[in-house]
């Protein structure tokens, strides 16, 4: 299994494993990062391969002193079970 990393161009986190790769699609403003999906191939499913992106790209904002806005269901899952990461959380904002 690879590292998790960070692929600015394309708005997204990357892992990859045995020929597949689970993504986790952002969008930056200023000091915030917001996750907007996290797709994992169905050949990874069950194996982990989400948590382990999600925990990389909430180490690489939380390096970059962001905070997340977590409107992808997985990621404010992971977050929910993981309180390490709840400080980096910012409430999403309703309009």
């Amino acid at each position: 299994m690879s590292e998790v990393r960070q692929n600015p161009p394309h708005h997204r986190f990357e892992l990859d494993v045995d020929g597949h790769q689970a993504v986790a699609h952002y969008r930056l403003a200023p000091g915030i990062i917001t996750f907007t999906h996290t797709e994992v191939p169905e050949a990874l499913s069950g194996r982990g391969i989400g948590s382990k992106l999600i925990q990389g790209a909430l180490g690489a904002a939380r390096a970059q002193g962001l905070k997340v806005v977590a409107e992808c269901p997985f990621v404010r899952g992971y977050v929910a079970k993981h309180p390490e990461f709840a400080d980096l959380l910012q409430p999403i904002e309703k309009s």
